[in-house]
C-alpha cells in the first residue's frame, strides 16, 4: 500500500499557516481536513495541498513525516515558492 506524506496550506487568512501530514489516501484526507474532522490543528480553517511525496510503507512515510515536520526551512521554502507562484499569476 502507497502512503503519502503531504504539507497545506491555509487559504482563507492573511497569515498562512502550513501543516504537515501522512495518510494513504490524500483526498479523503485532505477533504476531512477541510470539513472540520481532521486533526484538532486544522479544525475551521480551509486548506490547499501544496506539495506531497508517496512512499511505500507506512513506518518510511511516518519517519518522513516527522522529519518534515521539524525541517522548518524546507517547510518556509516550499510555502514561499508555492505563493511566489501565487502572485505571477
Amino acid at each position: 500500500m502507497n502512503y503519502f506524506v503531504y504539507l497545506l496550506i491555509t487559504t482563507n487568512t492573511k497569515r498562512k499557516i502550513t501543516y504537515v501530514g501522512y495518510t494513504n489516501n490524500l483526498t479523503k484526507r485532505i477533504n476531512l481536513h477541510n470539513d472540520g474532522k481532521g486533526a484538532k490543528f486544522t479544525r475551521g480553517r480551509n486548506w490547499k495541498l501544496i506539495f506531497f511525496k508517496k512512499y511505500d510503507n507506512k513506518k518510511t512515510a511516518m519517519k518522513e513525516e516527522y522529519r518534515f515536520k521539524k525541517n522548518s526551512s524546507l517547510r518556509r521554502m516550499i510555502k514561499t515558492n508555492y505563493l511566489n507562484k501565487q502572485e505571477v499569476f
